[in-house]
């Protein structure tokens, strides 16, 4: 069976372009900082809409488990308190630098590491923002190819999750869906 058929890729991935912290599902993904204390962007509207109670879980993950912060790359589950999801899947981008610093590797590792810890929970359906192409700088396109690639290929050996929605914003939207578009065609 070839990869596409396995992982039904118009299907099992969808790309719109919404407010992350209105996405009724299992998990929804956090483009952290380090510190895991909130910030701006999707981090920030994130940490607003759910409460003190994740800022308080964020706490505890800091003194615990990464008191340096979050590596980059790497991803954490939390609740998600007053979200209309269940969990957040916190995960740190890279810093777009110019590419020769290691910025695909890190990119690819903050999806395969998400993917991974809802495969793990046995999430039925998450929503990814586009990670670090706000403040961190990444651009758009070869964005969308690694977070399109990395899906793909997990959904492709995966059962879990079942639904992967890329949740975006502005000029993102038409990129997204462009390069959905282009990975689906290489398969029919």
């Amino acid at each position: 069976m070839d990869i596409a058929k396995k992982s039904n890729i118009s299907i099992r991935i969808k790309i719109i372009c919404g407010d992350l912290t209105r996405e009724s599902c299992d998990a929804i993904v956090n483009a952290a900082n380090h510190s895991l204390m909130g910030g701006g962007g999707v981090d920030g509207a994130i940490h607003r809409a759910a409460g003190s109670g994740l800022l308080e879980e964020c706490r505890k993950i800091r003194n615990t488990l990464y008191p340096n912060g979050l590596p980059t790359g790497e991803a954490v589950l939390t609740g998600g308190y007053d979200l209309p999801a269940r969990f957040v899947i916190h995960t740190v981008g890279p810093v777009w630098r110019g590419g020769r610093s290691g910025e695909a590797q890190f990119l690819a590792a903050c999806y395969r590491n998400v993917l991974r810890i809802a495969a793990k929970h046995k999430f039925t359906f998450i929503a990814i923002p586009a990670i670090s192409t706000g403040a961190y700088g990444y651009p758009l396109e070869p964005a969308a190819d690694i977070a399109l690639d990395v899906i793909h290929r997990h959904l492709a050996e995966n059962g879990y999750p079942r639904i992967v929605r890329l949740v975006v914003i502005g000029d993102n939207f038409a990129i997204y869906q462009k390069r959905l578009a282009r990975l689906i065609s290489q398969f029919s």
